[in-house]
């Protein structure tokens, strides 16, 4: 059933476990199954994936990605070549349309002065400076680097976005306002580098956090970690 969300208390110091971790992860693969994340075919589409789902759903990146398609601009030639103007137009569907353009046209302007528009030549980088490269192009954040070093680049390092901040948030296992590097501690010091294992577990968190774990009246009695959630346990002690 659906509930008000009430403030869990804070996080325990020394934070989750790896147990903990793991187990977690069984329960949504259970309950979900295999996300087969991110649905991009190429790598250069989910680049481009990266910046156009900032600040949008993915139906509507679907949309403008299509566009891409058909005008057969999914290439990191083409791209760089193309006016800000017209690829805004082709990207319009994603919201925030002539500013994504501009980051577009970031990302590309790296990826050809960096390795040529090669793209396994920049994976083949190490994580440890290919992450502080990417950090350093215009419109490219943290959750947006991690999505393509994590999904384009099969780089071993976790994805945190806004569902995966509040799911843990709410099971008391990080602490209110958590800053993104300290959420992806948290994963990365207590789990094994696992690319498969990083890929498919934040697909679980997003499935959780879209269908169940929502901002306002989470569906808490439907949700596989209602047992453990410290904000589901507060909000049934409200209710009685």
């Amino acid at each position: 059933m659906s509930r008000p969300y009430v403030t869990p208390p804070q996080a325990a110091p020394d934070g989750p476990t790896f147990p903990e971790l793991r187990s977690i992860y069984r329960r949504l693969l259970t309950r979900f199954g295999p996300q087969h994340w991110w649905p991009g075919d190429t790598p250069l589409e989910i680049c481009v994936g990266a910046i156009l789902t900032q600040n949008t759903a993915w139906t509507n990146v679907e949309k403008a990605i299509a566009n891409l398609r058909r005008a057969d601009l999914l290439d990191i030639q083409r791209l760089a070549a193309t006016p800000d103007a017209e690829l805004a137009e082709h990207i319009r569907p994603s919201g925030y349309f002539n500013l994504k353009a501009r980051r577009l046209k970031g990302l590309v302007g790296f990826l050809l002065n960096h390795s040529g528009g090669d793209l396994p030549a920049l994976f083949a980088e190490p994580l440890a400076t290919l992450r502080p490269r990417l950090l350093q192009v215009y419109g490219v954040g943290p959750e947006t680097a991690d999505s393509i070093l994590l999904y384009a680049g099969g780089k071993a390092t976790f994805v945190v976005d806004a569902y995966t901040i509040r799911i843990f948030t709410r099971l008391g296992m990080a602490p209110e306002g958590v800053a993104y590097h300290a959420m992806q501690a948290i994963f990365m010091s207590r789990m094994p580098p696992d690319v498969k294992l990083f890929n498919e577990y934040h697909a679980l968190l997003v499935a959780l956090g879209k269908d169940f774990c929502r901002p306002r009246r989470p569906r808490c009695g439907a949700c596989p970690l209602e047992d453990i959630c410290v904000a589901a346990g507060a909000t049934a002690h409200e209710e009685r």
